[in-house]
C-alpha cells in the first residue's frame, strides 16, 4: 500500500534540453562544436553554426540550450548579446523561449534562474534610462541648431557621447547595476557635465539660461573650442549647480541626493578614468574602448546598440507602453493638464519625493515628546537608543558600499538617515498609542529591549530602501529584488527574521502616511518571514515551539486545532509580541480594556511571582497567521487543479494543518510551499486522482510572488538538495506515511476546520471600492500622483486604466459620461436582490462562502436542492460570462458610435 504514496522518481521527468541526435546529424554536430573547447567552455564555434542554420526554429532552440549549459559549466566563450545576434531574436523573445523550453522543474538549473533574473533586470533599468534619456535629450538641445555651431556637435554624436559616458560611468560606479535610482541620478550628473560644455545656442531653455548664467557669473564652464583649456578639470566643473538645479527640478529629483551622487561618485569616476580631453570633452575612441573592455568582462548586454534602436534590444508592446506614456497635447490653453507620465523613472521619482515630503517634518534624533517618554522609565533608554543608532550607521555604510559600490557609502549614509527620522517617529506614534491603551508613561521594559529598537529601525529603513528599489519592470509601484533588497536588512543588523516579524503590523498602524505600495511591500516581507525565513536554523520558533511542548506536557500543539475558527484579533501591539511569552502579573485598580489583556510589563515596581508562564502570545498569533497564508495559498492552488473534486480540499488542508502543527521540524530550512505541494500529492496519491508533480508546479509557477528555487531545489538532509520530487519520496512521504494512508480507509482522521478568514488588518484607504453589480465601476477617494516640484499644491489628473474615471468635486466635462454610467449600473443585474418573503432589508448579493447550501448565486436565481456542487457553480459561471460579454459588446459598440461621429 505505501508503494502508491511513491512520487514520480528522477527517470520518469522529462523536459530537458534535447539530445543532439534529436535535431542533428552528425555533420552538423561537427560543425557545431559544442564539444568543450581547452578550458571545458562552448567552443564559440557554435554561435557560427547558429547564425548559418537556415531553420529560425532550430536556432532558438539550440540558442537557448547552449546558453543554459555554458551557464551552467562556469564557461560563457561569448557574450549574450552575441548569443541574440547568431539566433536573431531580440531580449524579451529569448527570456519568453526560455521559459517554454522550461516545461518540467528541473530543466533549468537554479544557477541559470539567477543569472536570467540579472540579465533581465539590468535590461528593464537600461531600457527606462534609455527612453528617458532620449526623451531629455529632446527637451535640452535643438534639432536644428544655428549654422554656426560645430559639426562635432552634431545630435549623433552628442547622445553617443553621453550614453556612452554614463554606461562607463554606471559600470564603474555600481556593483548593483539594477540600481534604477542611483543610475538616473547618476545619467543627470552625465547630461549636468556636458551641457555645461555645450555653446548656448545649441540649447533650448531653461538650460540656455542656466549656461549663460554660468558663464556671466565667471563660473568654471569651460571656454570656446579652439581656446586653450589645458588648465581645465573635471574639479572646477561641479563648483556652480545652476544646471543640476534645473535638471532635477524638470524631472521631480532631490537636488541633495544627486548632488552627493555627483561629488561622491561622478567627479571621482572622471578623474579615475582619464577619458577627459584637453577640450574637456571625452574622447570617442577612449570611450568605446574602455566600454568594450566591460562589456566582454561581464559577457551581457552591448547597450551601446539602444543608440542604433537595435532589434535584440527591442521591447515588447506591453513594456513599450509603460515606457511612452507621455501624453500629447497640442492644446497650449490645456498645459497645466497635462497628465503625469508615469514612466518608471517617473514613478519611481514620485515614490521618493513623497517619502522625503512625509519626512521633512521629523529630526534625526528624539523629540521633545520622545524625550518625556525615556524620562519617565524606571531605566532612562535614551543612551543606549543613541550609541545604538551611531553603531548600526557604521555597519550600514559599510554593507551598503559593499553591496552596491565603494563609492555609494554617503549615498548609504543618506538613507539610513532617513531610516532614522522614520524610526524616531513611528517610535512616538507607538507610545502614544500604548499610553492611550494602557493609560501608563512608563515603557521601561519595552524602551529598553535591544531586539525592539533593531527591528523598529531596520523596519524603517526598509521602508526607505524599497521606495528606492522600484524596478523598472514594475509598472504597480511596487518594489523589486536587489542586492540590497529584504531580507538584506536582517543580514546587516544580524536580526532573526521572528523577530522583525513582530514589529510589521504595528509600524503599519503606526504610519499612516505609509503609501499603499509600502503597506503591500511589508506584507510580503510578513509572508515572507512566514513562509520561510522563520523556519531558518537557529530561528526563536523552533525554541518556543519547544518551550510550548513543556508547558502543555509534551503535547504538540504550537496553535491548536479549534482555534482555526475563530476570528484573528488584530489588536495585538508590538510591546505584546516583543515582551511576550513571560509577563509579569497586573496590579492596576481599573482593569485595562479587553484588547490590553495581553499588555506587557507596564507597571515600574512590580515584582514577577513564581506563577507558571504564560502562553507565548508571539508564537500564538504566529501560528494563526501561518495557518491563514497555508490555506489561503493552498485554496488558490486548489481550484486551478483540482476544482472538479471538491471533497479532497479538506482532506488536503487537514494533513497539511497537521503537518504544520505536528511534523513542523519538517519546516526547517524549508518553504511553506513545498509542503503545500507535497499534501496535495499524497492526498491525491491516496484517492486515486490523477494529478503529476509536474502538473502542481506548471500550475504554482503561475502564482503570484513564487520562485522556481522552491520546487527546484529543496533540503533533503544535512545541506543535500534536490527536487521537490526527491524530498516527497525520501523524507516528506517517510515521515507522514502512516498519516497519510488513514486517508485512504472509510473513516479518515477528523477533518481540521478552515482558518477564519478576517478583513486584512492593513487597510488601504485609498483602495478603490467595486460596484457590486458585475460591472467595471469603482468608486475611490481622489488619489492622484503629485507633480512634487509645485509643493503639493496642485494635484496632476490621474491616468484612467480602463473606462471612466469620476472624480467627484473638480470639472468632469460633458453629462455623457454620468448618463453612461446611470445606464450601465441600471441595465445591469440589481445590485440588491431582495428575498422570496415580505421584508424590508435588502439581501446583498453573494460572497463568497464555501459550498453553503442554499445560498443565492450571482445572478438572483436559487438552484434546485439536487443540483450537485459542480452544477451549481457551473452554472454560476456561465451566467457571469454571459453577463461579461454582454457588457463587452455593449461597450464595444458605444465606442464604435462614439469614433463614426
Amino acid at each position: 500500500m505505501g508503494n502508491i504514496l511513491t512520487g514520480e522518481t528522477a527517470s520518469s521527468r522529462t523536459g530537458r534540453c534535447p539530445r543532439r541526435s534529436t535535431f542533428l546529424t552528425r555533420r552538423e554536430e561537427a560543425e557545431l562544436g559544442t564539444e568543450p573547447d581547452g578550458k571545458g567552455g562552448i567552443a564559440r564555434g557554435s554561435l557560427m553554426w547558429l547564425s548559418n542554420c537556415q531553420q529560425q526554429d532550430k536556432k532558438e532552440t539550440w540558442g537557448v540550450c547552449i546558453f543554459i549549459v555554458a551557464i551552467d559549466l562556469d564557461e560563457m566563450t561569448f557574450t549574450f548579446t552575441e548569443l541574440l545576434k547568431s539566433i536573431s531574436i531580440s531580449v524579451c523573445t529569448f527570456f519568453q523561449f526560455l521559459n517554454e523550453v522550461d516545461v518540467n522543474m528541473d530543466t533549468v538549473s537554479t544557477k541559470v534562474d539567477s543569472t536570467v533574473s540579472r540579465l533581465k533586470k539590468k535590461y528593464d533599468v537600461l531600457l527606462a534610462l534609455y527612453h528617458k534619456f532620449e526623451r531629455t535629450c529632446g527637451l535640452i538641445y535643438l534639432e536644428q541648431p544655428s549654422s554656426e555651431i560645430s559639426a562635432e556637435l552634431s545630435s549623433v554624436l552628442v547622445l553617443k557621447n553621453y550614453w556612452i559616458t554614463f554606461l562607463l560611468a554606471k559600470g564603474k560606479v555600481l556593483q548593483v547595476e539594477d540600481d534604477l535610482v542611483i543610475s538616473f541620478q547618476l545619467l543627470l550628473c552625465v547630461l549636468d557635465y556636458f551641457i555645461k560644455l555645450s555653446p548656448p545656442a545649441l540649447l533650448k531653455e531653461p538650460y540656455k539660461s542656466a549656461v549663460s548664467a554660468v558663464t556671466v557669473n565667471g563660473s568654471a564652464r569651460t571656454p570656446r573650442r579652439g581656446q586653450n583649456r589645458s588648465t581645465h578639470t573635471s574639479k572646477q566643473v561641479d563648483t556652480d549647480t545652476k544646471v543640476i538645479e534645473v535638471l532635477c527640478k524638470e524631472h521631480d529629483c532631490n537636488l541633495d541626493e544627486v548632488k552627493n551622487v555627483y561629488f561622491t561618485s561622478f567627479i571621482p569616476f572622471l578623474n579615475s578614468s582619464g577619458i577627459v580631453a584637453s577640450n574637456g570633452l571625452p574622447e570617442v575612441e577612449v570611450l568605446v574602448k574602455q566600454y568594450d573592455e566591460l562589456y566582454l568582462k561581464n559577457k551581457d548586454i552591448d547597450a551601446r546598440l539602444f543608440l542604433d534602436h537595435d532589434e535584440t534590444l527591442q521591447p515588447d508592446v506591453i513594456t513599450r507602453s509603460q515606457l511612452e506614456r507621455t501624453p500629447l497635447n497640442n492644446n497650449p490653453d490645456e498645459e497645466l493638464n497635462l497628465i503625469l507620465p508615469q514612466t518608471p523613472v517617473r514613478a519611481a521619482m514620485n515614490n521618493i519625493q513623497q517619502l522625503i515630503m512625509i519626512l521633512n517634518s521629523a529630526a534625526d534624533k528624539p523629540s521633545d515628546i520622545l524625550n518625556r517618554y525615556f524620562n519617565n522609565c524606571t531605566v532612562n533608554p535614551k543612551d543606549s537608543i543613541l550609541k545604538r543608532v551611531e553603531s548600526l550607521e557604521h555597519i550600514f555604510k559599510k554593507k551598503f558600499a559593499e553591496a552596491v559600490g565603494q563609492g555609494c557609502a554617503e549615498i548609504g549614509l543618506q538613507r539610513y538617515k532617513l531610516g532614522v527620522r522614520l524610526y524616531y517617529r513611528v517610535m512616538e506614534s507607538m507610545l502614544k498609542s500604548e499610553e492611550e491603551r494602557l493609560s501608563v508613561q512608563n515603557f521601561s521594559k519595552l524602551l529598553n529591549d535591544n531586539i525592539f529598537h533593531t527591528s523598529l529601525l531596520a523596519c524603517s529603513i526598509e521602508v526607505v530602501m524599497a521606495t528606492y528599489g522600484r524596478n523598472a519592470s514594475q509598472s504597480d509601484g511596487t518594489s523589486a529584488e536587489t542586492d540590497v533588497s529584504f531580507p538584506w536588512i536582517l543580514n546587516v543588523f544580524d536580526l532573526k527574521a521572528f523577530d522583525f516579524y513582530k514589529v510589521i503590523e504595528s509600524f503599519i498602524k503606526a504610519e499612516p502616511n505609509l503609501t499603499r505600495e509600502m503597506i503591500k511591500h511589508l506584507e510580503r516581507c510578513e509572508h515572507r518571514i512566514m513562509e520561510s525565513l522563520a523556519w531558518q536554523s537557529g530561528s526563536p520558533v523552533f525554541d518556543l515551539i519547544k518551550q510550548s511542548k513543556e508547558r502543555e506536557g509534551q503535547a504538540d500543539q504550537p496553535e491548536p486545532t479549534a482555534a482555526l475558527n475563530l476570528p484573528l484579533q488584530h489588536n495585538h501591539t508590538a510591546a505584546d509580541l516583543y515582551l511576550s511569552p513571560v509577563r509579569s502579573p497586573k496590579k492596576k485598580a481599573s482593569a485595562p480594556p479587553p484588547s490590553a489583556t495581553s499588555a506587557p510589563d507596564a507597571q515600574p515596581g512590580v515584582n514577577p511571582q513564581t506563577q507558571r508562564p504564560q502562553k507565548s502570545t508571539s508564537l500564538s498569533l504566529f501560528y494563526k497567521k501561518v495557518y491563514l497564508l497555508a490555506y489561503l495559498r493552498l485554496h488558490t492552488l486548489f481550484f486551478r487543479l483540482l476544482s472538479d473534486h471538491p471533497d479532497l480540499e479538506l482532506l488536503i488542508w487537514t494533513l497539511f494543518q497537521h503537518t504544520l502543527q505536528n511534523e513542523y521540524e519538517l519546516m526547517r530550512d524549508r518553504h511553506l510551499d513545498q509542503i503545500m505541494m507535497c499534501c496535495m500529492y499524497g492526498i491525491c496519491k491516496v484517492k486515486n486522482v490523477d494529478l503529476r508533480f509536474k502538473t502542481i508546479v506548471s500550475a504554482y509557477k503561475e502564482l503570484p510572488n513564487t520562485n522556481q528555487e522552491t520546487f527546484k531545489r529543496v533540503l533533503i538532509r544535512e545541506g543535500q538538495y534536490d527536487s521537490i520530487i526527491v524530498f516527497y519520496n525520501l523524507e516528506f512521504m517517510q515521515k507522514l506515511k502512516t498519516n497519510i494512508l488513514q486517508y485512504a480507509s472509510n473513516r479518515p482522521p477528523t477533518l481540521s476546520p478552515i482558518p477564519h478568514i478576517p478583513r486584512s488588518p492593513y487597510q488601504f484607504s485609498n483602495s478603490p471600492r467595486r460596484v457590486p453589480a458585475g460591472n467595471n465601476i469603482y468608486i475611490s477617494p481622489l488619489k492622484s500622483p503629485y507633480k512634487f516640484s509645485d509643493g503639493f499644491q496642485s494635484p496632476t489628473k490621474m491616468t484612467p486604466r480602463s473606462r471612466i474615471l469620476v472624480s467627484i468635486g473638480e470639472s468632469f466635462g460633458t453629462s455623457e459620461k454620468f448618463q453612461k454610467i446611470n445606464q450601465m449600473v441600471c441595465n445591469s443585474d440589481g445590485p440588491l436582490k431582495r428575498s422570496a418573503e415580505v421584508s424590508a432589508a435588502p439581501k446583498p448579493l453573494k460572497r463568497l462562502r464555501f459550498d453553503i447550501e442554499g445560498q443565492d448565486e450571482a445572478d438572483g436565481s436559487k438552484h434546485l436542492p439536487q443540483e450537485s456542487k459542480f452544477q451549481q457553480k457551473l452554472a454560476e459561471m456561465t451566467s457571469t460570462r454571459t453577463r461579461m460579454q454582454k457588457q463587452k459588446l455593449n461597450d464595444g459598440n458605444d465606442t464604435s458610435a462614439s469614433e463614426e461621429k
